[in-house]
């Protein structure tokens, strides 16, 4: 590890072995970050959490399906019991959905608002007692380009992904005195295994790439250095905000 901007600093990251999650945890890492990472699928996150722990990385690693208050206190108890703070949680799970609103089946929009707009819910309100505790802590929430703009598509997901939006912005009002910063990112298209298939059809001439001034889609690197900025002390003055990481997408 050769970084020190999040040197000694507890971070919890949700959906940790998607593109996103993987890539914040192993920034968060070089960083000097003692990690707590999560997800549903435990053998992709054995195989991170050794890779992290070559590192030299102080890992502990948790399955959790983020719409599950009973799991949410399970990893929250570890995370006391493992190392008795939480400075950072940063909520990456989520999944999509591209029916329009005729077309989505009512299963599936429970199952997206469940993880994407419930889940960031409940992982807020399970870690916030141990974030107020550290005294300078910081909640990164995981929107998107499309909680701030509609496409025609997607009802399920745009729908919980503004909200995010709104969930992040109300609770950075009320914990602005109480050493929590909260602010959501707001990735645009990034190469990422969730829209890969995609990509792998249509290349650059994808709509959405097609739309974005920079012309080409991003990498989910680029998204954890907007994580890292917002998880450590240079951004201690912002909050309640949004960090837009689209290639200019939503510019126009």
């Amino acid at each position: 590890m050769t970084g020190q901007r999040l040197d000694g600093k507890v971070a919890l990251i949700t959906g940790a072995t998607g593109g996103i999650g993987a890539a914040t945890a192993r920034l968060f890492a070089r960083e000097g970050a003692r990690l707590v990472v999560t997800d549903v699928r435990p053998e992709p996150l054995a195989a991170l959490t050794e890779e992290l722990e070559e590192t030299g990385a102080e890992v502990v690693s948790a399955c959790l399906d983020v719409s599950s208050a009973q799991q949410w206190d399970g990893v929250i108890t570890t995370v006391r019991e493992r190392f008795g703070t939480l400075d950072v949680l940063v909520n990456v799970a989520g999944i999509l959905d591209w029916p329009g609103i005729e077309d989505t089946r009512e299963d599936m929009w429970n199952r997206v608002i469940d993880v994407n707009q419930k889940g960031t819910w409940l992982g807020m309100k399970a870690a916030l007692p141990l974030l107020r505790s550290s005294g300078n802590a910081s909640v990164i929430n995981t929107s998107s380009v499309l909680g701030l703009v509609g496409s025609g598509a997607a009802a399920a997901y745009q729908a919980s992904k503004g909200a995010v939006r709104l969930l992040s912005k109300t609770a950075a009002v009320e914990y602005a005195r109480q050493g929590v910063r909260v602010n959501s990112v707001h990735p645009g298209v990034i190469a990422t295994p969730m829209i890969q298939e995609l990509l792998d059809e249509q290349g650059d001439q994808q709509p959405d790439i097609v739309r974005t001034p920079m012309r080409r889609a991003g990498h989910p690197d680029e998204v954890a250095s907007a994580m890292l900025f917002l998880a450590g002390d240079e951004s201690s003055f912002v909050t309640g905000t949004e960090v837009v990481v689209d290639g200019g997408l939503t510019a126009h």
